[in-house]
């Protein structure tokens, strides 16, 4: 998780090398899930203002209260003072929209070990980006691979795109209102059911990130240095597990 390219790391990397030669034999190379998750910033609603300068509190006080009922707050007219790179976002529909950033992460199924994150600015179609990125490198070869994934990224233009690099959608299926990308080609097989199955182990590395690294509220500003909190976490995720898999003959087949 820790790239050989930077020089500030090197002395760091000594000491695990070890480990990083022993956890490569306990990845599959060839089946893959991937999922994302909204990292709420260090940036309060109040400080979501017009970016041509016309907001403001109507409360002389340094930190006075702010009525933003009727008001229309996008992410195109308006920005955070605090945080420029952070995005209002809600999870979903009847959620309450926040500013948050999205991190992504590729685990491999086997032993569900993180084998790649990244972080981006919110937005609808961040996740699908991500994915996109984090799967070109494993698919970089002439055996297909398989990517599972939540009715999230079922489109069409990401399942096309994941079959030109010989990648095969384990992608849920999405029938609320609409037809699904995914058909009998891909769903007929036992595998699919199997990725559907193991994917959802991926949100055990977001489950401890935010509960034990300290990610249930960021405590950097900017993307660049979120972007590396995450990578991070998701990299003392795999060196918690690692000591269990080591002891686990099991895990190695």
């Amino acid at each position: 998780m820790v790239s050989d390219r930077d020089p500030h790391h090197r002395v760091g990397l000594r000491p695990l090398s070890r480990y990083r030669e022993v956890e490569f034999q306990l990845l599959s190379s060839d089946h893959f899930s991937v999922d994302g998750t909204l990292l709420e910033a260090w940036a309060s609603a109040k400080s979501f203002q017009p970016k041509d300068g016309s907001g403001g509190s109507p409360d002389p006080r340094r930190n006075g209260e702010r009525d933003f009922r009727g008001e229309r707050r996008r992410n195109d007219t308006h920005a955070s003072t605090t945080d420029p790179d952070a995005r209002l976002f809600r999870k979903g529909p009847g959620k309450e929209a926040r500013l948050c950033f999205m991190g992504h992460a590729l685990m491999e199924n086997r032993n569900g070990l993180i084998v790649g994150a990244v972080t981006t600015r919110a937005s609808g179609h961040a996740e699908r980006l991500a994915a996109l990125a984090l799967i070109a490198p494993h698919a970089d070869r002439p055996q297909p691979i398989t990517l599972g994934a939540d009715k999230g990224y079922d489109a069409s233009d990401f399942v096309m795109e994941l079959r030109q690099k010989a990648v095969t959608p384990h992608v849920a299926q999405n029938r609320s209102g609409r037809r699904s990308a995914i058909d009998g080609r891909t769903t007929r097989h036992s595998g699919y059911g199997v990725s559907q199955r193991i994917r959802k182990r991926i949100e055990e590395a977001f489950g401890w990130a935010k509960t034990v690294a300290g990610l249930r509220k960021l405590r950097h500003r900017g993307l660049p240095k979120v972007d590396w909190q995450f990578t991070l976490a998701m990299a003392a995720y795999d060196l918690v597990r690692l000591p269990k898999l080591l002891g686990n003959p099991a895990a190695w087949s």
